[in-house]
């Protein structure tokens, strides 16, 4: 089963109205402010979670998605080493790149890379 551009955007736009509904949440004075990096993988993160709870992991391969949860885990600072393969990765690494745009990030920040 193949996404249609259309279900990208929409799912996109969905996750960049969820980012922008927790972005302004208080914080304790005690709580050192995170940094933009931090913002952005937390940001990512949640992304990534509602990508998977709407689309689900039909056609993901297990490497894709611990190699994409091996990201996460590093605070998005690992190399970009995530390589979507069939058609399914295709579809879910560009939501995920519409998404991280949508929600202040480069199109470079998402870990998806073929290096082989």
């Amino acid at each position: 089963m193949t996404c249609s551009l259309k279900s990208i955007i929409s799912l996109a736009a969905l996750l960049a109205a969820i980012f922008a509904g927790s972005v302004s949440h208080a914080v304790a004075q005690t709580t050192p402010p995170k940094s933009w990096p931090e913002v952005k993988c937390e940001r990512y993160g949640k992304a990534w979670t509602e990508a998977l709870t709407r689309r689900g992991r039909k056609g993901l391969s297990p490497e894709f998605v611990e190699r994409h949860e091996a990201f996460l885990a590093s605070g998005c600072t690992t190399k970009a080493d995530v390589c979507p393969r069939s058609e399914e990765e295709l579809s879910m690494a560009n939501i995920m790149v519409v998404a991280a745009m949508n929600a202040g990030t480069a199109s470079t920040f998402p870990p998806f890379a073929c290096r082989k």
